[in-house]
């Protein structure tokens, strides 16, 4: 620790043997996020004080305050919509930050000794520069050890304690792109408000296309809706999510451009289980023959579909 420099005021730094009592949060691929540019991870829920709680990790450091080089942790409240008007929450909180090398962590928390207080307009509290990127990334101080790192949190509502949950966020081994064609004939002779194409496989779970011909939500009547979603949302993990890239097309059959669209590190898990756009292309323009997206009644869809890597709740 001698050769870290840290230079944020109000924070404090202690060393402990004894592991977080909430939350244990392990990411065994850390640069599956920075390499992808995910510039936030919330992990699961977990209890403590009589409140649910996350801990969110910007790998990058926090861009909305203006952060850079440096890991930003922060402890937020989870499902704050079904509390009463007008709550608030005093905390005492630590994070923690695991040296892998001597089996000791690293406590931050305020420097004064200061209760926290969350309110619905202050979801979240934490810390903005953790640790430097640069001394982070040294295996030598034991934070960062085969592209594995473990995060912590201990809470303090009024004092209570409960037994902790623990999380682990892991690469998809050799993740590659699977590619799905779906042949669509006879389009406008289709009833149905919405067709789900055959099953198919990426990263391990089963996947649909799903296409609205006359559109969905915003655009009923206007436009096609195409999406993307998990045919058994039900089958993951309760807290499982699953860190996915998709491009979704409509292919143009007379050689030109295609209308493709692309969802950049999208979290899929069962209670957000498809991801797309209501207002994909707009009706006219896709049923105009000379652009090629409706050929002899038919049209094709693809979907280009990758799963970097999958967050599952760990038993305790």
């Amino acid at each position: 620790m001698a050769s870290l420099i840290f230079d944020q005021d109000g924070l404090s730094r202690s060393l402990s043997n004894s592991p977080p009592t909430h939350y244990t949060l392990t990411i065994e691929s850390f640069s599956m996020l920075t390499e992808n540019s995910v510039d936030t991870y919330e992990s699961g829920e977990f209890d403590a004080g009589g409140y649910k709680w996350k801990l969110v990790v910007y790998p990058n450091g926090n861009r909305k305050k203006n952060v850079e080089d440096h890991i930003s942790v922060y402890l937020k409240m989870a499902e704050a919509n079904s509390l009463q008007t007008g709550w608030e929450v005093s905390v005492d909180f630590r994070l923690f930050l695991l040296d892998q090398n001597k089996g000791i962590y690293l406590v931050l928390q305020d420097a004064n000794m200061n209760k926290m207080c969350l309110h619905r307009a202050m979801l979240q509290v934490g810390f903005d520069r953790v640790i430097p990127l640069k001394e982070f990334s040294v295996a030598s101080n034991g934070y960062l050890i085969d592209d594995t790192c473990v995060f912590g949190a201990e809470v303090f509502v009024c004092k209570e304690r409960r037994a902790g949950k623990a999380e682990c966020l892991s690469r998809i081994k050799k993740a590659f792109m699977n590619k799905h064609c779906w042949k669509i004939q006879s389009f406008s002779k289709l009833k149905s408000q919405c067709l789900l194409s055959e099953l198919f496989t990426a990263g391990g779970q089963k996947w649909n296309i799903e296409l609205y011909p006359k559109g969905d939500g915003d655009g009923e009547n206007t436009h096609v809706s195409v999406y993307l979603s998990l045919a058994n949302p039900e089958k993951l993990s309760p807290g499982s999510q699953l860190l996915t890239e998709c491009t979704l097309r409509i292919v143009n059959q007379l050689d030109r451009k295609d209308k493709s669209r692309k969802l950049n590190h999208a979290w899929f898990s069962a209670s957000s289980s498809s991801g797309g756009w209501s207002c994909f292309i707009k009706l006219d323009s896709f049923t105009m023959l000379d652009n090629g997206y409706l050929v002899n009644n038919t049209c094709l869809v693809e979907a280009e579909v990758t799963v970097y890597g999958i967050a599952k709740a760990l038993a305790n």
